[in-house]
């Protein structure tokens, strides 16, 4: 069974939309991808100890893990939501020194898509982006990795690193066809940690990286990251960015929902100016065309997270939330404010409604009726429509297991 097959049959069959808010996370990666998790059965075991009755993934470029993730969910009354992650680019925030949601690199902006039914079958227009920017990222990686054993050897240290290694130790680490991994900058700073740590020149690290380095393994991976990888740094190699427009076409051609991942409180000196206030976030969105907003909860207080989630939904965007989980460091699968604080009470309510949105969508694109977008009606008549849909196939597939 294909994965629009294992989606279409999720759920229950009539409509029914209970708005009392369900645990839930809208947003993780899973291995390959750079994750928290060594694999699909993890994050579901740990998911259904947890309680939650919806998990979303976001990974980036290769959607091989889909159909695992989306036959294991049900058994443990969780709905699976899929969905990718993909960098882009806006070139007039480019041009006027803007941070978007990226906190250090103007114009730079990432944008989620949700429930991307038609990943295992996309257009050729869309199969043909995603060969494109998975070659520029392989591309990047090789350049990266080249970068790094000059940089080692510029301070007298053998460090053997190579792209292909690195991307078939992960497809090791996670028993995955190498052929499904997308490289990422952390892959590759987790590889050269541990060389690090395993050198036999216990001062290979500190002339490398020019600072008295971290023993514990991911600290120091962070430091590899920012010393060597980052814009300015030795092995710094210019990424390629996706228009956002572009990016944005991509995941709808993939039968998904364009969805802006926020960032506000969770750089240093509060909100970039794209995002300079609720209002204005949601006016913005609005007028690209994105009608969905995520947030990651843990980077925000609360009433940043509430102010900003309630001017979105006024606006007519659908609301979600998650956590990444795109670090080795462990944390629950659902999502609390920075510091361990609850989420307020009335950003809960959009969340929820906002996943059953989403899984209205899914369940509706799967069966090859049209989608949230696409449906007639205005925005509220459409948010209602999809989140009864959502809400009644969430809850099925909760009961049924």
């Amino acid at each position: 069974m294909g994965l629009r097959e294992l989606l279409a049959g999720l759920g229950g069959s009539v409509p029914k939309w209970d708005p009392e808010p369900r645990p839930h996370n809208a947003h993780i990666h899973l291995p390959p991808n750079f994750s928290a998790f060594d694999s699909v059965e993890e994050a579901v075991s740990q998911a259904q100890a947890e309680g939650a009755v919806l998990l979303g993934t976001a990974n980036y470029y290769d959607y091989a893990v889909f159909e695992p993730f989306a036959a294991r969910c049900p058994a443990a009354g969780i709905f699976p939501l899929v969905g990718t992650e993909i960098l882009t680019w806006m070139d007039d925030c480019a041009e006027r020194g803007w941070l978007v949601n990226d906190p250090g690199n103007p114009g730079k902006a990432y944008l989620c898509g949700k429930a991307i039914v038609r990943c295992a079958e996309p257009t050729a227009w869309a199969a043909a982006k995603l060969g494109e920017i998975r070659a520029g990222d392989s591309r990047r990686m090789e350049q990266m990795a080249a970068r790094i054993v000059e940089a080692a050897r510029a301070v007298g240290l053998k460090l053997e690193l190579g792209a292909d290694g690195v991307r078939e130790r992960v497809a090791r680490r996670h028993r995955v066809p190498v052929e499904t991994v997308v490289l990422q900058e952390r892959h590759l700073a987790m590889a050269v940690a541990e060389r690090l740590l395993a050198a036999d020149d216990p001062e290979a690290a500190a002339r490398l990286l020019g600072c008295d380095p971290p023993t514990d393994p991911i600290p120091l991976q962070n430091e590899v990251r920012s010393r060597l990888m980052k814009a300015g740094k030795p092995a710094y190699v210019e990424e390629r960015f996706v228009p956002f427009e572009e990016a944005a076409r991509l995941i709808r051609e993939l039968g998904g929902v364009p969805c802006y991942p926020a960032i506000m409180d969770g750089i240093p000196g509060g909100p970039s100016r794209f995002e300079s206030s609720p209002e204005e976030l949601a006016e913005r969105l609005v007028e690209r065309g994105i009608p969905a907003i995520e947030f990651i909860p843990t980077r925000n207080d609360p009433d940043v997270l509430e102010a900003y989630a309630a001017a979105a939904r006024s606006a007519g965007l659908v609301v979600a939330a998650g956590t990444e989980h795109n670090t080795l460091g462990r944390q629950p699968i659902l999502p609390t404010c920075k510091g361990g604080a609850p989420i307020p009470r009335r950003a809960a309510e959009l969340f929820w409604e906002g996943a059953c949105v989403l899984a209205g969508h899914q369940t509706a694109v799967a069966k090859g009726e049209p989608g949230f977008e696409e449906a007639g009606g205005g925005v509220e008549e459409r948010i209602a429509r999809f989140r009864a849909i959502g809400c009644a196939a969430i809850l099925g597939v909760s009961d049924d297991a």
